[in-house]
C-alpha cells in the first residue's frame, strides 16, 4: 500500500483516562486514530479515579490496537517500530500501555520507542495542514501542564518558562466544581462563557518574575472566594464569571505568548494540549499574532485531546533521528519535558 516506505509508527496512549492506539505514516498521514475514553465512567466522580482507569485500560488495550490496525489496514509485521507514552501521567494507567508495547516490540523484533506525552501533545500540530515551520514557540496547554516553548527544530528545545502552581486546565477543572459544572471543566466553562460578560466580575493577573512563567493558584482562589461572598449564583451570574475567568487565563496565556514571539523573532507559534481546542484561547492568540505577521497553529479538537496519533507522530521522529529505547524502560508519572533531547 502507498506510505509502507514512510515509516510506519503504531503508537500507544494511556496516560490518563483515555485508551488510544494509532498507526500514522512518515510521521504525517494519520491511517487510524482509535480512542476509547473513561470520561463518561468518571463523570459521576468528578475527576479520573486512578486505579479504576487502570484496570479499565487493562480490558480495552488490546481491543483497541486491534480496531487501530484494522483501520488502518495493517498488519503488526508491517509496522517499522512501536511508540508508547512512558510519562508523564498516572504510573498505573501508564504501565498497561507500556506493557503492551514492550510486548509488541520484543514479539515482533521492532524498536521500542518512549515517547513524552508532552511532545506528543506537540506533534499533534504536525498532522495538519499546512505543518508547522521552524523556529517557532509553542504554548502547551492541558490539565497537568501550562509550558511555553522554543523550538528550533525537532529535538531542539528550549523551555521559556512554565506555570509556578495550577495548570491552565487544572485551574479550568476547579473553578468549573466551584461554580457546579460537571466533569469535565473545561469544555462546561467555555460553553457557560458563551453567554457571560468577560468584564463583569474583576479577577487578577498575576505577576511573576520570570517574564514568560505563569501562576493560577491566585486567580482560582479569587473565583472561589467570589462564589463564597456572593453566595448562590444565578445563572447570569455563573456565565459573567465563567467569561470573566477564562478571559483572565487566556490573556495571561496570549500576553506571555506574544512576548516570547517577539524576543525569539519567530514567525510562527503553535498551540497544544486540551486547552488549545478552547475557542477564546484561539480566537485571542490570533487577533494578537496577526497584526505583528506571526502565524498561529493548531491541531482539531480531536487531536488536542489525549490521542495516539500524536504519540506516534512523535515517536516517528525519535525512530528518524535514531532513538530506541530498551525493554527496562519504565513509566515515570512526573517526566519532565526533556528538553534538549
Amino acid at each position: 500500500m502507498k506510505g509502507l516506505s514512510e515509516g510506519l509508527i503504531l503508537g500507544i496512549e494511556s496516560s490518563c483516562d483515555e485508551t488510544a492506539a494509532a498507526v500514522v505514516a512518515g510521521g504525517r498521514r494519520v491511517l487510524s486514530n482509535t480512542v476509547a475514553s473513561q470520561v463518561d465512567l468518571f463523570r459521576k466522580y468528578g475527576g479520573v479515579v486512578p486505579e479504576i482507569a487502570s484496570r479499565r485500560h487493562l480490558e480495552l488495550i488490546l481491543p483497541v490496537i486491534r480496531e487501530a490496525l484494522q483501520t488502518a489496514g495493517v498488519t503488526l509485521e508491517q509496522i517499522d517500530a512501536v511508540a508508547v507514552t512512558h510519562g508523564p501521567g498516572l504510573v498505573g494507567t501508564l504501565l498497561v500501555g507500556l506493557s503492551a508495547a514492550k510486548a509488541l516490540a520484543f514479539g515482533l523484533d521492532k524498536p521500542l520507542i518512549g515517547v513524552n506525552h508532552l511532545q506528543g501533545h506537540i506533534y499533534a500540530n504536525f498532522l495538519v495542514e499546512p505543518p508547522p515551520e521552524f523556529p517557532l514557540v509553542c504554548l502547551v496547554v492541558s490539565g497537568g501542564h501550562t509550558d511555553l516553548i522554543y523550538m528550533a527544530g525537532h529535538g531542539r528545545m528550549e523551555l521559556l518558562g512554565r506555570t509556578l502552581d495550577d495548570a491552565a486546565g487544572e485551574a479550568f477543572d476547579k473553578v468549573a466544581r466551584s461554580v457546579g459544572l460537571g466533569y469535565p471543566g473545561g469544555p462546561q466553562v467555555e460553553k457557560l462563557a458563551r453567554s457571560g460578560d468577560p468584564e463583569a466580575v474583576p479577577l487578577p493577573r498575576a505577576h511573576t518574575e520570570g517574564p514568560y512563567d505563569f501562576s493560577f493558584s491566585g486567580l482560582k482562589t479569587a473565583v472561589l472566594q467570589y462564589v463564597q461572598r456572593t453566595g448562590p449564583l444565578n445563572d447570569q451570574q455563573r456565565a459573567d464569571l465563567a467569561a470573566s475567568f477564562q478571559r483572565a487565563v487566556t490573556s495571561v496565556l496570549v500576553e506571555r505568548t506574544v512576548k516570547a514571539a517577539e524576543a525569539k523573532g519567530v514567525r510562527q507559534v503553535i498551540l497544544a494540549g486540551g486547552v488549545a481546542a478552547n475557542g477564546a484561547l484561539r480566537e485571542e492568540m490570533r487577533a494578537a499574532l496577526e497584526p505583528r505577521g506571526i502565524r498561529l497553529g493548531y491541531p482539531p479538537p480531536v487531536l488536542c485531546t489525549d490521542n495516539a496519533a500524536m504519540i506516534a507522530a512523535a515517536g516517528y521522529y525519535l525512530w528518524r533521528a535514531g532513538v530506541r529505547h530498551d525493554l527496562d524502560l519504565n513509566a515515570v508519572p512526573g517526566l519532565g519535558l526533556g528538553i534538549g533531547g
